[in-house]
This record gives C-alpha cells, structure tokens and sequence, in this order.
C-alpha cells in the first residue's frame, strides 16, 4: 500500500491542536508501518534539519502560501507518485477537486457551522464553501470524537458507514515532573511562583475566557493561600478585551497573561499549575483537558459537547454558563486536599487509554478498509 498525506499543518501550525495532529499522525505512522510505503507532501523550503520526521519519504511542494485554504495540492503533483491513497488530515481543506485515487479527510469539528461567529472571516467562508464539496467527494471520514461523529450525521447528512471515529492523544512529553522541578522551571523562566489556575488554549469567544475570569473573580479572595490565574495562548483579536476585562476587576496582579509558550515548556507549567481548568462552549476534542490529565494536573472542564468523552470520570465537569457553578468547582479543588489527590490518581489512569500509536494504528486500519 502507497500512502499521499498531506502534511502541511505539521509545519504551518505545529503547537494548534490540527497541526499537532497531524505531526503525531505522520511521525507515529512511520514509526509503526515499516510494511507500507507514505509520502508526506510538505513544503520543500520549511522542512529541514534533525526533525525526527525527517527519516521518512517527503514529496516538496513550491508554494508562496502559508495558509493550506488558499491552495491545493494539485493531482498533477500527486498522481506522479502512483499512490493507492490520499489523506488530507486538516480538515479536508485542501482536498484536490479530481481525482482518480481514492480519499481519507479528517474533519477534527464543524464549528464554523455551530459557532460562525467564533470563526475568522476567511476560514468561515473557505470552510463553508468547501465542506459540502468535501463530504460528497472523500471516500472516507475520520474524526475525532463521538460528539463530532453526530455533528456530521445531523448537520452535513454524512452516513454512519463512511466515518470512524480515532481519537486524539497528548504527545509522550506530558507526563508528571517532580512539583518542586516544574515550579523552579516556571518561577526561572517565567517569573511565576507560588499556586495558580491555569489555561492553555485559544482566546476565541467559544473558548470561554470572559467566564473563567469572571468566575475567578468570585473566589480569588476566598483563598487562604494567595492563587493567581495563568492564561496561556497566543494573543488574538480577543485579547484586548480580555485586559479590559481583568482591568474593570481590578485583577491585574492576580491573572496572567504570559503569551504564547514554547511547546517544551508547556508539561512544565501543566505539572506546576495547581488546577487546569478548561471552560469551552465547544470542541471536536480538546487537546489540552487530556494533556493535563496526563501530567496528572486536578482538571475542571465543560460538560458540553466531546469534552465529557475526552476526560471521562477523571475531571470536574461543570456547565460552561454556569459561573456560580465554575468558581465552586475550582475552590473544592484548591481546598479540598484529598480531592486534590483523588483527580490526580484518576487523571493519570485515564490518560492511559490514549496515545498516538493507537490513532496511527486505527489511521492505517481505515486505509486498508477503503482500499478493499
């Protein structure tokens, strides 16, 4: 079996969760299937160096665009390479419109048709104009969880048969450091130091950091032992009305916003955070609720859309437009050290049942199923 993925999301958008699904995807491939021959079509000036992806067969692609939306990687560029199969990971965006290989998308969520408004002008306009397409021409759906699996059903009529759901997993780095490590390495680095609530994520509206600040805001002074808030994403269109926000409270010295953070970095402040909390209105799956519960962080997350699926019993669910709701849940967790212990244990079994070997291993299978 020859395999075409298109990789591209690996490089523009390492550190999102459909570019790390897409990295995870191709490196844990190729780690496990010596069997079958992948060529993963990237851009040839970005993909250079000791990457340990750099062991498998790349395919460049000249392109000026950094955005797999404006373009497609054309048959004519494919077809050259005789493969059986063709699998665009980000969405199907980027999918070519003819072709004469059968086709695998992952389309991770359907957001820009729940929550349009969350959405960017010219992703909203691309993804809506070309899903319809998508849907009807791919051979094959994957997507990440149960809850997208009946968005796609309901919302875009794709049949039962023609989708498997493969979970997503943290990568092998979000595992439990030793407190003491993780906290020396935020206070060094960062300046951080002492106990904090932490998030890590995107700062679009669906994200929900208005009712995390404002629910933050109802037990910051509750707490015996001072507790700051530690926002962590890249800054947005959002974000300054977020500083408003924090500044109207008067919390300016108690929520932090230390920009966006290097991956290495980020089991750090996971195992130095004394909770993680996770408001979203909605998610495809949620990279960071899982991380966190592999590093073994007491977790507090949404009980809406996949997030109940992704942390199972192992986290506080709560109702994201509950904010009395939210600020109990986060003050048991600090002040109740048994529970504390409770949702670590729990975290770190959960976290078991995922990896990014089983998501190849299903990925592979789904191959072999369209091809027979």
């Amino acid at each position: 079996m020859k395999v075409g993925i298109d990789s591209r999301a690996a490089i523009w958008y390492r550190g999102t969760g459909m570019g790390t699904y897409t990295y995870q995807l191709i490196r844990n491939i190729y780690l496990i299937d010596k069997k079958n021959e992948y060529h993963f079509f990237l851009p040839n000036e970005r993909f250079q160096g000791t990457d340990p992806l750099t062991s498998g067969i790349f395919q460049s692609i000249a392109q000026n665009t950094d955005t797999f939306w404006e373009t497609v990687i054309a048959e004519e560029t494919i077809t050259p390479h005789d493969i059986d199969i063709y699998h665009v990971p980000q969405n199907g965006i980027g999918l070519p419109p003819k072709k004469d290989f059968p086709t695998v998308v992952t389309v991770h969520d359907l957001i820009p048709y729940i929550l349009p408004e969350t959405v960017g002008p010219g992703y909203l306009k691309i993804f809506q104009k070309e899903m319809p397409r998508i849907l009807e021409e791919a051979d094959h759906v994957i997507t990440v969880s149960e809850h997208s699996k009946n968005d796609l059903k309901k919302i875009m009529g794709v049949s039962d048969e023609m989708i498997t759901v493969i979970h997503e997993a943290p990568e092998s780095t979000y595992k439990p450091i030793k407190r003491e490590v993780a906290k020396a390495r935020i206070q060094n680095k960062y300046g951080i130091s002492g106990r904090f609530i932490l998030y890590i994520g995107g700062f679009s509206p669906r994200k929900n950091l208005r009712g995390l600040i404002n629910a933050y805001n109802k037990i910051y002074k509750e707490m015996k032992t001072p507790c700051k808030l530690v926002i962590l994403g890249k800054p947005s269109r959002d974000y300054p009305g977020l500083i408003k926000l924090v500044e109207s409270l008067d919390l300016q010295e108690w929520v932090l916003f230390p920009g966006f953070i290097p991956m290495q970095d980020l089991p750090f402040f996971y195992n130095a955070g004394d909770l993680f909390v996770y408001p979203s209105f909605y998610e495809g799956f949620g990279l960071p609720p899982i991380e966190a519960l592999a590093c073994g962080t007491p977790t507090v997350v949404s009980n809406v859309s996949s997030l109940p699926e992704v942390v199972g019993d192992a986290a506080i669910m709560v109702n994201p437009h509950d904010l009395v709701a939210l600020a109990a849940a986060m003050h048991r967790v600090l002040t109740e050290p048994d529970l504390e212990t409770e949702l670590r244990r729990k975290g770190l079994r959960w976290a078991e049942n995922f990896s990014w070997t089983k998501t190849a291993a299903q990925t592979i299978k789904v191959y072999q199923e369209v091809l027979k």
